[in-house]
């Protein structure tokens, strides 16, 4: 059976990259997509792909109106919840690739999704490296009580933390919150230095050119120290395979689940 998807942010530089190998896949059918820039457009027009025929929408509410079993949502944090939501209104299972949602966000769509009997899977980060870096964590959480959670992206990245560190300190948080050997308010300067307290763990992040997405770990004991790191390139291709596992997965199960490695066999 062919699943329909409606690819909100089908011209972006992940969006795109999904669109093209979605065109070449069997069992996955684009029907509509989302793009403010390229509205009233066919997406294969758009990309240079004639397999992908659907049209283009200027909103996921115009683009919705078309029937679709998956709205995969890759666009901007601003508008990423309403889409998400306008989506299970209309019975679709949803994945989250937008970065920047909060965990007051995801209780909010987690009880949507409940109600409505469908499946939100969200990943920060859809490549197999950052899907180990956050298995490894948790395993590495359990036995050392210190780390450091550091966020690299590009100077012109606008959320912050990334949507690999929120979702990292997320699942730390199920192991338990780090140790500080000198507590936050004893820091004696400017407290603001040492980073932001997220989900238990501090976070840092660097905006700098010369990177696209990197996230990194470090875990400190007397005298030893391990430190585990993703870091992606300048292509969209990392995140295409996971992308379409998603896509796949998303219709086995209710309710949210947070990260790629929650619908694989990582045990």
């Amino acid at each position: 059976m062919t699943i329909k998807v409606c690819l909100a942010g089908a011209t972006g530089w992940a969006g795109s990259a999904l669109a093209r190998h979605i065109a070449h896949t069997e069992d996955i059918e684009l029907v509509t997509a989302v793009s403010r820039t390229h509205a009233g457009r066919i997406l294969g027009n758009v990309l240079g792909e004639p397999r992908l025929i659907c049209p283009i929408f200027a909103t996921a509410e115009e683009a919705l109106a078309y029937p679709c079993d998956v709205f995969f949502e890759y666009t901007k944090p601003d508008v990423a919840q309403a889409n998400v939501l306008a989506a299970l209104e209309r019975g679709a299972h949803v994945v989250i690739g937008t970065s920047g949602l909060t965990d007051d966000d995801y209780a909010v769509l987690a009880s949507v999704a409940e109600t409505r009997g469908r499946g939100v899977l969200a990943a920060g980060n859809f490549a197999l490296t950052a899907v180990l870096l956050q298995k490894f964590a948790q395993m590495a959480a359990r036995l050392i009580p210190q780390w450091e959670i550091i966020d690299y992206a590009a100077d012109g990245k606008r959320d912050a933390p990334s949507g690999t560190a929120r979702e990292l300190a997320a699942r730390l948080a199920q192991v338990r919150p780090s140790e500080l050997t000198v507590p936050l308010e004893e820091t004696q300067g400017v407290v603001e230095t040492r980073g932001a307290r997220l989900g238990g763990s501090q976070v840092h992040s660097l905006r700098l050119p010369g990177y696209t997405i990197s996230a990194e770990i470090v875990f400190g004991m007397t005298d030893q120290r391990l430190s585990i790191r993703h870091d992606s390139g300048n292509s969209a291709a990392p995140y295409v395979d996971g992308a379409l596992l998603a896509i796949r997965k998303v219709g086995s199960f209710v309710g949210l689940r947070r990260g790629l490695d929650a619908v694989l066999d990582l045990t």
